[in-house]
């Protein structure tokens, strides 16, 4: 079992930048592929980006690429999700999630594949 804690959050200006970080606990974090969702108020839970467990795989919903970069150090059991140009559209909760897959080079595009969820991260833009 993992657990998930993302931090970074917080209030910015649109154009600004952000760097979200999710810890995970244990020693296993190698073994997990892990993924970025965010929850606008009133809108249901959307997927913006994943990584694989090795690292070398990526995926990004069409509303971030471009502009949101993730990455993970599996030393320091840490995922980053680092968001430039941001937008009062990207006004969420944002959520970090890890997958027990056996696939190393697989992302993971659905919520429901996920195994652990973190509590979540609030990002404000303002215009």
């Amino acid at each position: 079992q993992v657990q998930l804690v993302e931090s970074g959050g917080g209030s910015v200006q649109a154009g600004g930048s952000l760097r979200l970080s999710c810890a995970a606990s244990g020693r296993t974090f190698s073994r997990y592929a892990m993924g970025w969702f965010r929850q606008a108020p009133g809108k249901e839970r959307e997927f913006i980006v994943a990584i694989s467990r090795s690292g070398v795989s990526t995926s990004y919903a069409d509303s971030v690429k471009g502009r949101f970069t993730i990455s993970r150090d599996n030393a320091e059991n840490t995922v980053y999700l680092q968001m430039n140009s941001l937008s009062p559209e990207d006004t969420a909760v944002y959520y970090c999630a890890a997958d027990a897959t056996q696939q190393i080079h697989t992302t993971v595009l659905l919520a429901a594949q996920y195994d652990y969820w973190g509590q979540g991260t609030q990002v404000t833009v303002s215009s």
